[in-house]
């Protein structure tokens, strides 16, 4: 036998034997979540509240303090990171795609107190990062706490948000930067446009119906919600139905 493969069937060997393999599975329950880690800002372990019919790919990442609404996709390599600012949300029926980051600065101080300047207020709770319902993260997109995404908004490819409030019905198209301002309702940011004051995030167009993205999210929504149920079913996760039931999704 190839003297490498001996090596690694030792150390794995020698890992079951000391009980590594059984704490690791303790701590995270599966590979790609996990606890955040004891800090001056946090004195315990948090893993993340994830829903039944929510889908995190294996070669995800989603660790502490962070929520999972109901049907969201987490697409391959996504980092969803809730051990530094915390709490993270995302809701309903939302989609985080490949390549995505969400993390945000610390939200509490080593004397346990809460770093104001670094939360978002939504419906009078706060969190680090805030994505809404059905709100759409493509492709390598990241949005850095403290910042909010609405619901029903789509922000595009390599977009960036920090330090930001983000409307509800809003577009980021590809490439956009959103630093230290808040984007109002039913507002488009164009291709690659940076918007870090707040007298051009008042300016941006109105989204009207010959605005070309202006249904694109409803489309990205409805294919990244099916994926979910679709991912779920070939695992054989059993999930909620529609009346709040559990059914069987494990294919035949």
């Amino acid at each position: 036998m190839n003297p490498m493969k001996i090596t690694v069937l030792l150390v794995l060997a020698a890992l079951l034997v000391t009980g590594c393999v059984d704490r690791v599975e303790t701590i995270y329950n599966k590979p790609n979540t996990g606890a955040s880690p004891i800090t001056p800002w946090s004195e315990e372990n948090k893993m993340p509240d994830i829903e039944l019919s929510a889908y995190i790919h294996p070669q995800a990442s989603v660790i502490g303090d962070v929520y999972v609404g109901r049907n969201v996709m987490v697409s391959p390599q996504a980092a969803v990171r809730g051990d530094e600012g915390a709490p993270i949300h995302i809701g309903n029926d939302s989609n985080v795609q490949d390549g995505v980051a969400i993390h945000a600065l610390e939200t509490q101080d080593g004397e346990g107190k809460p770093v104001e300047n670094n939360l978002v207020e939504v419906d009078g709770k706060k969190y680090a990062v805030y994505i809404g319902e059905r709100a759409t993260l493509a492709h390598q997109s990241q949005v850095h706490g403290p910042a909010s995404i609405g619901d029903d908004t789509f922000v595009g490819m390599q977009a960036f948000v920090f330090k930001s409030k983000v409307g509800n019905k809003v577009v980021l198209e590809p490439g956009a930067k959103i630093v230290g301002v808040t984007i109002p309702d039913g507002r488009y940011v164009p291709l690659g446009m940076i918007v870090n004051n707040q007298s051009a995030a008042d300016a941006l167009p109105a989204i009207t119906e010959d605005y070309v993205f202006s249904h694109l999210n409803e489309g990205v929504v409805h294919v990244n919600t099916n994926l979910a149920r679709g991912y779920n079913k070939m695992s054989g996760k059993a999930v909620p139905s529609e009346s709040g039931e559990h059914e069987a999704t494990k294919s035949e």
